[in-house]
């Protein structure tokens, strides 16, 4: 009788470690509204542009997509993505170059920013975004290499 009841805790406990871990990230989630729109990157090189959408699509995805811009022709298009997905929350990036998405883990958030890892990604490893005011700041980094976008709302 006592491995009955010590086998409905356990499964009662982990269910409630779960419902936690889900609400914990929808709570966490709410915290990206400030991404919604349009961010025109600022420190770009001379002749090109680039820019990047985000728009909610529910309360569990978010849709972005980035595109680069040279001399008037797109170089380069990145779709984008935010979800939960087993209770967690990942950063998802869809390019060519790459056969499947990758999927990168938020490791930690604020009301104004969040970071993403794949230490098992060639590169980049680490995603990070900053918001500033109308300001915008992301940077991409692993393997001692680190390349900034700086953005601001259009």
């Amino acid at each position: 009788m006592k491995k009955i009841f010590l086998l409905l805790a356990v499964i009662i406990g982990c269910g409630l470690k779960n419902i936690l871990l889900a609400q914990h990230a929808i709570e966490d989630f709410k915290k990206l509204d400030w991404l919604e729109g349009t961010w025109m990157r600022i420190n770009n090189k001379p002749g090109r542009s680039a820019h990047e959408k985000w728009q909610k699509i529910s309360s569990s995805e978010w849709s972005g997509m980035g595109v680069n811009m040279s001399s008037g022709v797109t170089a380069f298009v990145e779709k984008l993505k935010l979800v939960i997905k087993d209770d967690n929350i990942y950063y998802v990036a869809d390019i060519v170059e790459n056969r499947v998405p990758v999927y990168f883990k938020l490791t930690s958030i604020t009301n104004d920013g969040f970071v993403c890892e794949n230490p098992d990604h060639d590169f980049p490893k680490k995603i990070s975004y900053l918001k500033d005011g109308e300001k915008l700041a992301a940077t991409i980094s692993g393997n001692g290499k680190s390349i900034d976008y700086l953005f601001e709302r259009k």
